[in-house]
């Protein structure tokens, strides 16, 4: 990580430098960040105590759920303890092990849902070969090919990163460290390191999104042929799915797709897919899926009961 780089820490600006409107976000975003944490580890502990939960679909859920805590921990805590202090600084180096955690887990999550999509995908328009098409050892090699293509496209944007001189100034217009407000910064012309980054994130953001969508028009050209109660079952999973892409992706292609020009309007956007999408994420798959909450109303019987017999 060595570099010229003279500036040995940052300060990031935040939301708001206004105290009494911190003061509410911190309630508010803290709040978020006990929702997040509690609603997906409900996921990830009633998927591993429910023999029910056992198909592929709760298998990717289980993965999507972990990713959600660590994409959030890795900027949530930050933000929330700097809404206590006048002055939010950050190292250099935990800026860059911020930059990558982001780009790691976020990619990560894109992937992942892409996935379930082709999971779908393959429960409704090929049910017989579904079996044997997404076995255990298939679908953990889809989620092992997830973790390490963001591994990967973190790696590249950090390495980019990291090799900018930053000599001044050292105010980073974000709540946390990331590439655009990153290259503002830098002491040198940024325009080739800018295209490579926005076309690493953009070819993977639109390839993953048009995967998606084309999975989803065979998805609903193929139910057609069913039977309305079949149509019914197929949607109410994939609805979930949907919403949950809808509102990762938006967001996430407004900032990653083009050059940043306004900070403050990106740092707004960011919010959804580093705070709302993972807090929904829980609510999304569980209220809308049967199987989820009789799983959940079992795993809160069984521990009433062990209590009672204690």
């Amino acid at each position: 990580m060595e570099n010229a780089s003279s500036v040995k820490e940052f300060v990031l600006l935040g939301l708001s430098e206004n105290q009494g409107v911190q003061k509410i976000l911190f309630v508010m975003f803290l709040f978020s960040y006990m929702i997040i944490v509690a609603g997906n580890l409900l996921i990830v502990i009633t998927v591993i105590s429910s023999q029910r939960l056992n198909s592929p679909m709760y298998f990717f859920l289980y993965y999507l759920s972990f990713v959600d805590i660590c994409y959030s921990s890795v900027t949530a805590p930050k933000m929330i303890a700097d809404f206590l202090v006048e002055t939010k600084t950050i190292s250099f180096v935990g800026c860059i092990a911020q930059l990558f955690g982001v780009h790691f887990f976020g990619c990560t999550e894109i992937f992942i849902l892409t996935v379930m999509a082709y999971d779908r995908y393959i429960a409704i328009c090929r049910p017989l070969h579904y079996t044997s098409l997404m076995t255990r050892r298939v679908c953990g090699w889809l989620v092992i090919g997830s973790w390490v293509g963001g591994f990967v496209h973190s790696a590249v944007q950090t390495l980019l990163t990291t090799h900018l001189p930053f000599c001044g100034p050292n105010q980073i217009d974000h709540y946390f460290c990331d590439v655009h407000p990153l290259l503002q910064l830098a002491c040198t012309d940024t325009y080739a390191v800018g295209i490579i980054v926005v076309a690493n994130s953009g070819m993977i953001t639109l390839s993953c999104f048009f995967l998606l969508v084309v999975s989803y028009v065979v998805i609903l050209v193929s139910l057609k042929s069913q039977t309305s109660e079949g149509r019914y079952k197929a949607l109410s999973t994939c609805g979930s799915h949907i919403t949950v892409v809808i509102l990762f992706f938006g967001p996430c292609t407004f900032i990653y797709i083009r050059p940043s020009s306004n900070l403050s309007e990106d740092k707004s956007v960011a919010v959804f897919y580093t705070v709302i999408t993972p807090m929904l994420n829980p609510l999304i798959y569980t209220l809308r899926n049967e199987e989820v909450k009789s799983a959940m109303r079992k795993l809160w019987s069984r521990k009433v009961e062990s209590e009672n017999g204690k």
